[in-house]
């Protein structure tokens, strides 16, 4: 009776591991893009299909770009000096793996960013407590740790919402610049030494920034803004190093004698 008690407690005590094991094997979303299927999911996360459908309860293997399903994937947060190639390599991961496990295309990842390592089982206890990292969500110090200039995290914002006024329906490298405008404006010394107060400086009378003047400023920020200001803050500025910005269009003879730095899109920068 004695040894059926035991095995009792031993089958109960495997059984209980195994459900901790399982809470914690799907640690991490994955973000469905066009042309995927549950095959091709499991080959890049080493599993089945039928395991992606048993452990998201899925009825059958219909799925559709922008749904979110868990993964069995490690988490991992970028780090200052990070980047995509040394990321895959640290962890033994192909650069095309990494990219598809992030639908991440790019080479712009920031501290605090989050990214799936596909083919790293988590460790137990490991959740995804954040949005997942296709969407380049990440968040940072108020303090400005990491950033080229000291920021407040409305001020992000701000700065987010001048670009989206400023630069929406632009290349991101121009959106980038509008935001390294006002990060070189803060770092030099014949600017005031903030970013909300570089953005609502007026001299002589003149805003310096129109959509201070006309309330486009107080348009809501889009998602590509926000994550174009965070890359001015970080350091990114493909304005090299200018202090103006302005429309070719413009006939304005005083900005355009500017000597010019870079031109994207429809955008012109100059010192």
């Amino acid at each position: 009776m004695k040894i059926f008690k035991r095995a009792g407690i031993l089958i109960a005590s495997i059984l209980f591991t195994l459900t901790i094991f399982t809470s914690h094997a799907y640690a991490a979303d994955y973000t469905i893009v066009p042309n995927d299927s549950l095959y091709q999911i499991g080959l890049l996360f080493k599993t089945t299909a039928s395991t992606l459908m048993s452990d998201n309860k899925l009825s059958s293997n219909m799925i559709y770009p922008g749904q979110a399903i868990k993964v069995p994937a490690q988490l991992y947060t970028v780090k200052s000096g990070d980047s995509m190639f040394l990321i895959a390599t640290r962890h033994s991961i192909s650069l095309a793996d990494l990219r598809k496990a992030n639908n991440k295309w790019d080479n712009l990842i920031l501290p605090g960013q989050r990214l799936l390592l596909p083919g790293i089982k988590p460790t137990s206890g490991s959740t995804d407590s954040s949005s997942s990292s296709s969407t380049g969500a990440f968040t940072a110090s108020s303090t400005g740790t990491g950033t080229v200039i000291s920021y407040k995290n409305s001020e992000v914002d701000l700065l987010a919402r001048l670009i989206t006024a400023e630069a929406v329906g632009e290349p991101y490298d121009a959106m980038v610049a509008v935001g390294a405008v006002v990060v070189n404006r803060v770092k030099s010394p014949d600017w005031p030494s903030s970013i909300s107060s570089v953005i609502n400086h007026v001299s002589a009378g003149h805003y310096q920034f129109s959509p201070v003047q006309n309330g486009f400023i107080n348009k809501p920020a889009t998602d590509a803004s926000l994550r174009a200001a965070w890359a001015a803050l970080y350091g990114a500025d493909p304005s090299k190093g200018a202090l103006f910005y302005y429309d070719k269009s413009s006939t304005n003879q005083w900005i355009r004698s500017k000597p010019v730095t870079a031109q994207i899109g429809n955008m012109i920068y100059a010192k």
